[in-house]
């Protein structure tokens, strides 16, 4: 047997184990809880979701930002526009934008209406900090105050009911959620309200969903559904959503955090450099003891445009290094895996064809086929063709070749690199 027939043979084998190991990722139907938490449990029967709580519980909305004028008349209306029965308000962080973000923000909600929208401002970050994170931070600690304030009972009163009766729950500080949401993400307007249901119905501490990215040009179409379809190969949500498994994972974009989680937890603090904060904040919640939840978004979108490959370039690369921990050795792991795993099937078969040997071509043939039609169904979720699915080893390869530049910029001192800022790995920072 050739040395290439055994590398197909175990890219064969690795997609085997891949499909019906690993979390069945592949699949798209873990959606906004319905039944339990970990899709248990029988469906609603009238298709209405989880009941609605007695008391709807105090929500802030937070909205870090740094110079996101050009997304922000796309995205805030829709926040404003939340349709939710219980306290709730928006503070957008401006930090330190140069383009007039906090001023936009003022005049899309005396425009729009709707939910009350406080603009601040946290100043630089302070030693140790992202940027995003100090804004976070500065968001959470204005939105307890001000809710307290708002409501009244920042004494930890017993709150009532729309009945006058005693709620079950007491308010220590004013606001029960924080719903932590990107200034490039828009919202249906009952997003909040399903969010929270969810939450309360299955006692989650952290519900997180990943919002559909946007489709458009040619390149988001080679690049975005798989982008998604990596991240859930790499933490699949089903063992994220097991409450004693190890996997934790979040999406940054829309994640609603429990107050009291976010307390005992030490959030933000406690991840205060992290760089992927989604995931460092969900292994940080579910670590102490909070229940967590991820799935993928049907009321969610990011309005953000990455329509030339530079731009999803710049995305994926400036974490990914960040990803595999700054380690050269996981880089290499990490390189060869991406090459037996995508690279090799298209690979053998083009060499089996000119060598005239059958095995080859028809071990790759079978684990190029596992692979288009495990990226099936995420491409049915972003509504495009099914023609790109073969292609699947091309976008690899433009993912491999990402996360050696990645690794590149990091060591060259230029990773981590977002709207002006640079972060060193943690162990660097001051």
């Amino acid at each position: 047997m050739s040395a290439l027939m055994w590398i197909a043979a175990g890219s064969l084998a690795a997609w085997l184990w891949l499909l019906l190991g690993q979390g069945f990722f592949w699949r798209t139907d873990v959606r906004l809880p319905r039944t339990g938490p970990d899709g248990s449990g029988p469906p609603e029967l009238d298709g209405s979701g989880p009941p609605e709580p007695a008391v709807w519980p105090s929500v802030a909305v937070v909205v870090p930002a740094r110079d996101e004028s050009a997304v922000l008349p796309a995205s805030l209306p829709s926040l404003l526009a939340q349709d939710y029965p219980g306290p709730a308000e928006i503070f957008l962080i401006d930090d330190g934008s140069s383009d007039g973000t906090g001023k936009l923000a003022r005049e899309l909600a005396d425009e729009h209406g709707g939910l009350p929208l406080t603009v601040g401002s946290p100043g630089e970050p302070g030693p140790g900090w992202t940027g995003k994170l100090w804004a976070v931070r500065h968001g959470m600690a204005l939105a307890t105050t001000r809710l307290a304030v708002d409501r009244g009972d920042a004494d930890g009163a017993d709150r009532k009911d729309a009945d006058g009766r005693d709620a079950d729950r007491k308010d220590n500080g004013g606001v029960d959620y924080l719903l932590l949401t990107d200034a490039d993400i828009a919202h249906e307007p009952d997003s909040l309200r399903e969010l929270v249901r969810a939450a309360e119905a299955h006692g989650l501490d952290l519900v997180s969903q990943m919002a559909r990215l946007r489709v458009v040009t040619y390149w988001e179409r080679l690049i975005v559904p798989a982008f998604v379809y990596f991240f859930a190969q790499l933490y699949p949500f089903r063992w994220v959503n097991r409450p004693r498994g190890r996997t934790a994972a979040a999406a940054g974009g829309c994640v609603l955090l429990r107050r009291e989680a976010a307390e005992r937890a030490g959030v933000p603090e406690a991840i205060r450099q992290a760089v992927i904060d989604d995931v460092a904040l969900a292994r940080t919640v579910k670590r102490s003891g909070g229940r967590i939840w991820l799935g993928l978004a049907d009321r969610v979108d990011s309005v953000r445009p990455y329509p030339r490959l530079g731009e999803l370039w710049r995305m994926v690369s400036r974490s990914a290094y960040t990803q595999l921990r700054h380690n050269p050795l996981l880089l290499l792991v990490t390189v060869a895996g991406l090459a037996v795993v995508y690279l090799v099937p298209p690979a053998a078969v083009a060499a089996g064809v000119l060598t005239g040997r059958p095995a080859p071509p028809a071990l790759g043939a079978a684990a190029w086929a596992l692979m288009a039609g495990s990226y099936i169904p995420m491409l049915r979720y972003y509504r495009q063709t099914l023609w790109l699915a073969p292609l699947l080893p091309l976008t690899a390869l433009l993912y491999l070749l990402m996360t050696v530049d990645s690794a590149v910029r990091h060591h060259l001192g230029q990773g981590a690199a977002w709207k002006g800022r640079t972060y060193a790995r943690p162990s660097a920072a001051p």
